[in-house]
């Protein structure tokens, strides 16, 4: 069983009362936890975002939210220069692009960011809705100058970058 964070927003500070499965989650040290400091308390209750657990967050307004943030996949962020020559002289034996490196800034600290390949690109109809039917060599195609979009899952934060 998932462990089951309740987060009680309160007025008029707007200060986050914490608990996890039902037991007070401790404050920092240095203040209360707060809106501004949302993303270091799901770390802090995910420990660091290596455990998945069940959220909820109680407005002022009586609205609930409800989601399960996932433990992340752990992903080297810093570079590695050995394994980066090694891939690049891979992919010049074997005739296929080298691998691109995506950037961007804007995000909560540790939030989960996708990272997805612009294939192709349609217009909604008049509902607002879309459909589109890839091709097998869409699918698969990883070219210079395609798009890629990089979106946070927590902030909504959504950057378009180009590929070189």
């Amino acid at each position: 069983m998932l462990p089951h964070v309740i987060i009680t927003v309160t007025e008029p500070t707007g200060a986050l009362a914490v608990t996890v499965d039902g037991e007070d989650f401790p404050a920092p040290e240095d203040g209360a936890w707060s809106r501004a400091r949302f993303g270091e308390l799901l770390d802090a209750v995910t420990e660091d975002r290596t455990q998945t657990v069940r959220i909820e967050v109680h407005e002022t307004d009586g609205s609930t939210f409800t989601d399960i943030i996932r433990a992340r996949r752990r992903t080297p962020t810093t570079p590695n220069p050995e394994a980066e020559q090694a891939e690049s002289a891979r992919s010049k034996a074997s005739g296929k692009a080298a691998a691109a490196r995506v950037s961007g800034a804007g995000f909560l600290p540790g939030e989960d960011v996708a990272i997805a390949l612009v294939v192709t690109e349609t217009t909604a109809n008049d509902d607002g809705e879309v459909e589109t039917r890839l091709t097998r060599r869409q699918k698969t195609t990883l070219r210079a100058g395609a798009e890629v979009l990089v979106f946070g899952r927590s902030s909504g934060t959504t950057l378009v970058r180009r590929l070189p």
